[in-house]
């Protein structure tokens, strides 16, 4: 009795967990414009929910189900420290090794740095290299996965050695691709990844429709990006920005539905093991990957590309991924024994994924509903946020504005712009993709040209002149970047 007893809980629990999770998802969806969402729950090993909600495309009747592709973006990375622990475990590579020991023509923009870069630290993000993303974003029509190595070797550190988390996606980018080289010396660095992973990471885990080809996923079942126009209305948004991370994929190239990734988590619970009991890595080298490189705050830290959580109490072992129009995140909750996925097609999924972490945790331990009122407050925030942006904004641009610019900029790390009009608006064609922009006056006096396609938005031009020629600036968080313009 007491065997069946607990059967029956566990029973109850699943079908909670089942039922509130999905309630909470559609619920979410309808308060943030999300069209579609693909959804897998594991419990203690087994599949317990996957399919997907809502639609591929809005306006077309194609529902979202567990082998409908999304761009995982981020959730990339894990899977390629996994084809890193399969090599540790072959002896082909050592945690602790000099990456340049590895790969003699790995390269930074500081020798030192160069040197104390161990293969645990290609996507530990604690190297002291910033983001210096504006760089693949704008400049990739004619990348590859050796510039993108090069392009590395123009980076240096701002902070030092193991002082603060900075992510860097080319770090990530290098090493996949020193890992797939590994496998495959003979073959050009990216073919040699893809084949690395799909040998000795989808293949074993079957994940049969996981893929890095962009045209046989947009040919088949996949979910298209969405993100909210100017104001604020949800829109199928171009692809033609996600191109951008094809170059440097092990950063957060891979194509996966719920029902694949799920399988990928189901081996993060199982300690390396597939279902039919092999044994693909080692539970010490798959482990390896979730020990602590940086700090991400009190209660969170970063290894290997996973992050791990204890802000609850409880662990949580996760990453997310953020392309245009597509936002993801998985969960793995070892002590419970419980995983999850979701892949949302729109910009606005990324204020979903932290309260569905949330509502899983207080399904399964304190009940305190938190979850709702987390995700109401960051839809209000979000909502207020773009109103208020809004009012600034003179869309279509000031035609005045619009007058003193050149027609064409030129920067020697972002590339061209070129300036047009298009449907009565002013649009910046950056080669790679384009889109409109709105102008604003600034408070100190100075004029910005922001650009405001869905998944494309965001990205601030500031106006200005030097030696004698029309400049436009653009800036993340610790580099500025001019483009002149070309006579």
């Amino acid at each position: 009795m007491r065997s069946e007893g607990l059967v029956l809980v566990s029973c109850f629990l699943t079908m909670c967990l089942c039922y509130s999770t999905a309630q909470f998802v559609q619920n979410s969806m309808k308060l943030l414009g999300i069209p579609g969402v693909g959804m897998a729950l594991l419990d203690h090993d087994k599949v317990v929910f996957q399919g997907g909600f809502g639609v591929r495309d809005l306006g077309k009747p194609e529902k979202v189900d567990e082998n409908t592709l999304f761009m995982a973006a981020s959730n990339t990375k894990g899977m390629t420290t996994l084809l890193l622990a399969e090599l540790v475990d072959k002896g082909k590579l050592r945690w602790d090794e000099p990456v340049v020991q590895a790969y003699s023509s790995f390269k930074l923009g500081d020798a030192e740095t160069t040197k104390k870069v161990l293969v645990k630290n290609l996507i530990c993000a604690c190297t002291g290299l910033p983001r210096q993303d504006l760089e693949w974003l704008f400049e990739f029509k004619n990348a590859t996965p050796e510039s993108e190595m090069k392009l590395l070797g123009t980076m240096q550190p701002t902070s030092k050695f193991g002082e603060v988390f900075q992510y860097s996606n080319l770090m990530a980018t290098a090493a996949g691709y020193i890992g797939g080289h590994i496998v495959y010396p003979n073959v050009e660095l990216g073919a040699a990844y893809d084949k690395g992973m799909q040998t000795m990471v989808f293949d074993p885990l079957k994940m049969n429709v996981t893929t890095f080809d962009y045209a046989k996923a947009l040919a088949g079942n996949h979910a298209s990006p969405h993100g909210d126009d100017v104001d604020g209305k949800p829109a199928v948004a171009s692809m033609a920005f996600n191109y951008s991370i094809y170059p440097a994929r092990p950063a957060g190239g891979v194509w996966t539905s719920s029902g694949d990734l799920i399988k990928y988590v189901q081996l993060e619970m199982n300690k390396g093991k597939l279902p039919d009991g092999e044994q693909l890595v080692s539970a010490e080298n798959l482990l390896a990957r979730r020990a602590p490189q940086i700090a991400l705050g009190e209660d969170a830290t970063y290894g290997m590309g996973l992050e791990v959580s204890t802000k609850y109490g409880v662990a949580v072992v996760s990453h997310g991924g953020s392309m245009g129009g597509f936002k993801s995140n998985w969960y793995l909750l070892p002590e419970a024994q419980i995983g999850a996925v979701i892949l949302t097609n729109a910009d606005t999924g990324g204020m979903l994924l932290g309260p569905f972490s949330r509502r899983l945790l207080e399904v399964l331990f304190d009940g305190k509903p938190e979850a709702e009122g987390d995700l109401t407050a960051q839809a209000a925030r979000y909502k207020a946020q773009l109103a208020k942006e809004r009012e600034r904004l003179v869309v279509p641009a000031a035609p005045d504005l619009v007058a003193k610019l050149g027609k064409k900029y030129t920067s020697k790390e972002l590339g061209d712009i070129d300036l047009f009009s298009e449907k009565g608006q002013t649009v910046f064609d950056f080669g790679e993709w384009k889109s409109a922009v709105a102008s604003r006056k600034n408070d100190d006096g100075s004029v910005s040209f922001i650009t405001i396609d869905p998944t494309n938005s965001g990205f601030e031009f500031v106006v200005g002149e030097k030696a004698g020629k029309r400049t436009l600036t653009i800036r993340d968080g610790q580099h500025e970047y001019v483009f002149t313009e070309v006579a």
